[in-house]
């Protein structure tokens, strides 16, 4: 079996190992500016559904009076409750009629379908911190074998050199804590936006699919 030379293998040990801390703390400052983009992602697509159900509900005569600066996901679900109220009542032709013309305008276009891609990379940033922990210990373990590697078969040596690449190791441990630790506090900050956003998406799926429905066969048309 083909084995690299123990001078080789060291110095590839001491390097990964001064690399671990600094790669921990820049891919978590990639992990950060993911976040970020993803919080954007949703404010952008909660304003386009709220857009939508604003211009949706607009010739209705009941509409819900809304402050300005409410929050959107509450915008949204108000501009849904609008369109239950008149699905409840089949006496409101005039604004049922309404509603099955807009419907066949924002049907065409099912922007609030478009989920799929952002619950991906959601998942995906909200699995990996449990990465940095990991590699956290992973930085640590190619100190301590750069360590072991560098020795001359001297017990003493060998304890003198875990001694000086015992920083690299605490460091790459601490990196990936802190990481991790930041990171899952950003989640949390940004997780409630996120749900809220998919709660959106299944009430608005719901509420078209039975407007869908109702207004169809109250207008005649195939389902």
């Amino acid at each position: 079996m083909l084995s690299l030379p123990k001078e080789l293998t060291t110095d590839l040990l001491t390097k990964l190992s001064a690399l671990s801390t600094p790669v921990i703390a820049g891919v978590a400052v990639i992990h950060f500016l993911a976040f970020l983009w993803l919080r954007a992602w949703a404010g952008r697509d909660l304003r386009r559904m709220a857009a939508d159900f604003d211009s949706f509900t607009r010739e209705l005569k009941h509409r819900s009076l809304l402050e300005r600066g409410i929050n959107l996901s509450d915008q949204i679900e108000a501009f849904l409750a609008d369109i239950r109220d008149v699905l409840d009542d089949p006496s409101k032709k005039a604004e049922r009629q309404a509603l099955w013309h807009r419907m066949r305008i924002l049907d065409e276009e099912r922007r609030y379908l478009q989920s799929h891609s952002f619950e991906t990379v959601y998942n995906v940033c909200r699995s990996m911190i449990e990465a940095y922990p990991l590699a956290g210990v992973l930085g640590t373990i190619l100190a301590i074998g750069a360590a072991l590697q560098s020795g001359q078969g001297n017990a003493q040596q060998t304890v003198s050199d875990i001694v000086r690449f015992f920083g690299d190791a605490i460091w790459s441990t601490f990196a990936g804590l802190i990481a991790a630790m930041v990171l899952m506090f950003i989640n949390s900050i940004v997780e409630t936006q996120f749900r809220r956003l998919g709660e959106n998406r299944q009430n608005v799926r719901e509420t078209v699919a039975r407007a869908k429905r109702e207004l169809a066969l109250s207008a005649g048309d195939p389902v």
